[in-house]
């Protein structure tokens, strides 16, 4: 999404996890632990989610996708920490169990996607952007699974603020939706 937003040529390969291609001599070589997604620019490859948003931002986004400011910064890293783990350990989780099939402990990943989700609300209801007064790469990180926390069974009925972040979300130049998402 953010390389759409910052209006870079990229490829997308595509990768099957039913077929198990992320486990592949091919993708390992790539990234040791086998997950995705993977960042190939040049001879740079960068795996983590929160890693290649933080690479495209400081190479090609400048201080508007991630300032460099010491308090914009840390807020900016407070939210990469919250969607690795709290929007993970919840609704990304609960998705995970319900569309793959993963061995995960649903009703625990349900109560924490609640409270992850409540979390962004309360925030977002008095703030436009989850860091600063503009979207960040923070928006990025934490948007996705948010989005997709019905497919784990946690409704967003009860989220306004949220939801209205997700229609701004899907409102910015360039975004690109994903199954599932707007």
């Amino acid at each position: 999404m953010l390389l759409s937003m910052l209006g870079l040529e990229h490829t997308i390969v595509p990768i099957s996890l039913p077929d198990r291609e992320q486990k592949t001599p091919a993708h390992l070589a790539r990234n040791p632990l086998g997950t995705l997604p993977v960042l190939e620019d040049g001879e740079a490859v960068i795996y983590d989610s929160q890693a290649i948003l933080v690479y495209l931002a400081a190479k090609h986004g400048g201080a508007a996708w991630l300032p460099t400011d010491p308090i914009g910064l840390a807020t900016i890293s407070q939210w990469l920490s919250f969607a690795t783990n709290e929007i993970w350990n919840g609704p990304a989780i609960a998705r995970a169990c319900l569309r793959f099939k993963r061995d995960v402990d649903l009703d625990r990943a349900q109560v924490a996607g609640r409270t992850a989700l409540a979390v962004m609300d309360a925030h977002l209801s008095t703030h436009d952007w989850l860091a600063l007064d503009r979207p960040t790469i923070a928006d990025i990180a934490c948007y996705p699974y948010a989005a997709l926390a019905e497919e784990g069974e946690i409704s967003l009925a009860p989220y306004g603020a949220l939801n209205a972040w997700f229609k701004r979300i899907e409102a910015l130049p360039g975004y690109v939706s994903m199954p599932g998402l707007g």
